[in-house]
């Protein structure tokens, strides 16, 4: 009966089949991951950038970085090492010798396959003489003859031959493992057991709690659980943040803390720098005693960041710590964001406290601007710009340019623009124009409806209002190169030639002007009304018109206007005398009710059409609300351009919906990471539960740049919400009807009895 036989390799050429598999395995994925991506295509992309970020710190950083690093040369080296043993042990596999020969008895007896039974024993005679151990030959030999004789001449020998592969039967089932056999021996044992427990008792254990430890700290976002639950405490507790106790609380974070984060650090120079920079900075509540904030870690990360903002020089050793401090602030700034809208929902549902307000939530959006951007609050969106100090300002704010912002000196034309920056060398303002021309300019806009409900545009008390806002971001040298076109081809005869078109066009009637399905209804009626109008309201529309515009030329658009809608109110007036001659005619019955019918028919294919209209619109929402949620979009939209930020940062921002006026939020901020060109977001809200109209804001924010923000109006009209019907018309069932069912379910009981009847 066959069995299994387990035995270790002792020649070790089973264990370099496994060996090569297993080198393989590891070498051939770290290859593909672990592989130095093409280093020219990151210098290329430098290359592209230099021209707009080669001042920034980040960029600079960049490039050293590149120069001066050895892990991608290492990274390559060790990987082409495992590849030279992959091949070498690859190599030494194709060289072994099969160890497993199949049993052939020809062979064994020197003959040809197929040989005669007479040969067979001629030949075994020959070999016995020759190999027999009394004739002095090798016994080993002579049993293999012997075997392979009986393997042909006895019947059952040659069964088992034939279908085992072996004259003997079914043998044992050897299964090699692919080990060297000095690992069960037993002088090895202790040693092989001492390995085990090392690395399965020890080694083992040590990474993976090592892991969890680290791991349980930090929430998804990689912030330590507990600045969350400081964020939250100082929240809860201050619902109104200034700016200034805003940074405190920033900067009390334990990312900041040696104790709770290698990376941070706390020198023995500390205690002589950082006074001396408290000192420059001026009052910066050095003497509160409220924890944190008087922590020697809180008080030298909250000196680092106004330094920072300040943009103050400091020594080589606070620089690196102050490059790690303002690294990590945008980070945490956004989870205390994520915190503060915790908060809002929890005083929305629960109630009992306060909610932040508007203004905290909004001061930490800003505050990550000053933060990348290195600016104080106070100072001028202008000098975000390279080139501009604080004394060429005055040169921006005079009387005569009044420019303020990054939009007003994009709105200036050429020539003003170059008058204004005259302290500006060629090179310097062609640098100026090119990174001014490199900020963003959103467009946003704003659809608002009610999403799986029959009237999407109205909305009612409680009801689920969508805000659909649509994003389009363009360089801010697109805006100023249409300017520049469109601007100098005016002259004053063309515009007053376009305000006369703008005049005349207002009296026609647009697409959008035309009369609703109830104003049709009352047309009929209206028709006699108008042929006994006259047109005496044209001169007066004229007088109107030549009161508030002056000039020749809006006179006669004006009058061309009117002679426009007096020829309408003729057209109109003939066709109504023509409806009421036909009216008229008809006097028979049959004929009106067939008029009637056509109308109600018309009147029922436009709801059909509008209802296939709104059902197209909302299965292509919901489809592009699952593409959304499939598709996965990289978070690396465009560079921000960001002088004494310490790392390259992409453009990010903040889109939501607040009551200014209650200082509250009514969407929560909804961070929008993948803006490239276009991109589209829902915001939902609840509806008010009393009826009215409201004034929302939909605020757009940028979390790179300082005024670039937008804020665009949102009204709310809110209905009472329809009365659920008791009685549906689809649940009336006319007395017929049911008739008819009682009948057919007895008609039924009475087939059933007849079949049964005639089955007994």
């Amino acid at each position: 009966m066959a069995g299994q036989q387990f035995q270790y390799d002792d020649s070790g050429n089973t264990f370099f089949y496994f060996l090569t598999s297993f080198v393989g395995l590891i070498v051939i994925p770290a290859t593909y991951y672990l592989w130095p991506r093409d280093q020219n295509a990151e210098q290329l992309r430098l290359k592209s950038l230099r021209r707009v970020h080669g001042r920034c710190l980040w960029y600079r950083l960049r490039l050293m970085k590149s120069q001066q690093s050895f892990v991608p040369t290492l990274k390559k080296a060790a990987l082409l090492f495992g590849w030279a043993v992959f091949l070498l042990l690859a190599y030494k596999v194709s060289k072994l010798d099969r160890e497993y020969q199949e049993y052939n008895p020809y062979e064994v007896l020197n003959l040809d396959p197929g040989a005669s039974l007479s040969e067979i024993k001629k030949q075994y005679r020959v070999l016995s003489l020759k190999y027999h151990p009394d004739k002095g030959g090798n016994e080993a030999t002579f049993m293999r003859i012997a075997k392979a004789y009986a393997a042909l001449t006895n019947e059952q020998s040659r069964q088992n031959w034939e279908i085992y592969g072996n004259p003997d039967g079914p043998g044992a089932t050897s299964f090699g493992i692919a080990l060297p056999a000095w690992i069960v021996d037993q002088k090895n044992s202790m040693l092989v057991l001492l390995v085990y427990g090392l690395a399965f008792m020890v080694i083992l254990p040590v990474v993976v709690g090592t892991w969890w430890y680290r791991s349980i700290r930090y929430s998804g976002d990689q912030i330590l659980i507990n600045t969350t639950q400081l964020f939250m405490h100082f929240m809860y507790k201050t619902p109104n943040m200034n700016m200034k106790r805003l940074a405190m609380v920033l900067t009390a974070a334990f990312e900041f803390d040696p104790r709770s984060n290698k990376d941070a650090t706390i020198r023995p120079t500390d205690n002589i720098e950082v006074p001396q920079l408290i000192r420059e900075l001026g009052n910066i509540n050095v003497k509160k005693k409220e924890p944190p904030f008087c922590y020697p870690y809180s008080l030298k990360a909250r000196v680092l960041v106004l330094a920072h903002l300040a943009r103050m020089e400091v020594s080589e050793e606070l620089e690196e710590d102050q490059r790690f401090v303002v690294r990590k602030s945008p980070a945490l700034l956004q989870e205390m964001i994520n915190v503060g809208c915790q908060l809002t929902m929890m005083a929305n549902s629960r109630g009992g406290f306060h909610a932040p307000r508007l203004v905290t939530i909004e001061n930490c959006m800003k505050l990550t601007q000053m933060i990348v951007q290195g600016l104080q609050e106070s100072k001028s969106p202008l000098l975000q710009l390279p080139h501009f100090e604080e004394e060429h300002l005055r040169y921006c704010i005079s009387k005569k340019y009044k420019v303020r912002s990054l939009q007003d000196l994009v709105s200036l034309k050429d020539s003003d623009r170059r008058s204004m920056l005259r302290f500006l060398g060629e090179e310097k303002y062609d640098e100026v124009l090119s990174v001014l021309g490199s900020f963003p300019h959103i467009t946003m806009d704003t659809k608002l409806q009610v999403l799986d409900d029959e009237d999407s545009n109205n909305i009612t008390a409680g009801s689920i209002v969508t805000v659909t806002v649509t994003l389009t971001r363009k360089r801010m040298a697109e805006v100023f190169e249409k300017e520049q076109d469109s601007t100098p081809c005016l002259t004053e005869e063309a515009a007053t030639t376009e305000e006369a078109q703008g005049d005349s066009s207002k009296t026609k009637t647009k697409v959008w002007q035309n009369k609703s399905k109830g104003a049709k209804k009352t047309a009929k009626s209206k028709k006699k009304k108008l042929t006994k109008k006259k047109a005496t309201p044209a001169p007066a529309k004229t007088k109107q018109a030549n009161g508030n515009v002056a000039g020749n030329e809006v006179v006669v658009a004006a009058a061309a206007a009117a002679a426009v809608v007096k020829e309408d109110e003729d057209e109109v007036s003939d066709k109504g005398s023509e409806s009421d001659e036909g009216e008229a005619n008809k006097d028979s019955p049959s004929e009106r009710d067939e008029d009637s019918d056509k109308q109600s028919d018309t009147e029922v294919d436009e709801i059909a059409g509008d209802d296939e209209e709104e059902w197209e619109a909302l299965q292509q929402s919901i489809q592009r609300r699952e593409r959304a949620l499939l598709e996965t979009k990289s978070k690396v939209t465009h560079p921000v351009y960001s002088l004494y930020f310490p790392e390259e940062k992409q453009e990010w921002w903040w889109l939501y919906i607040a009551d200014r006026r209650d200082q509250t939020l009514v969407s929560m901020p909804y961070h929008v990471c993948t803006l490239k060109d276009t991109e589209e977001v829902e915001l939902k809200f609840p509806a008010p539960s009393k009826t009215g109209n409201y004034q929302y804001s939909v605020i757009l924010r940028s979390d790179s740049y300082l005024g670039l923000d937008q804020i665009k109006p949102l009204k709310l009209e809110v209905h009472e919400a329809k009365a659920m019907l008791d009685n549906h018309p689809q649940w009336d069932i006319p007395d017929t009807e049911e008739e008819d069912e009682e009948q057919e379910d007895s008609d039924g009981i009475e087939e059933s009895e007849d079949d049964d009847e005639d089955n007994d």
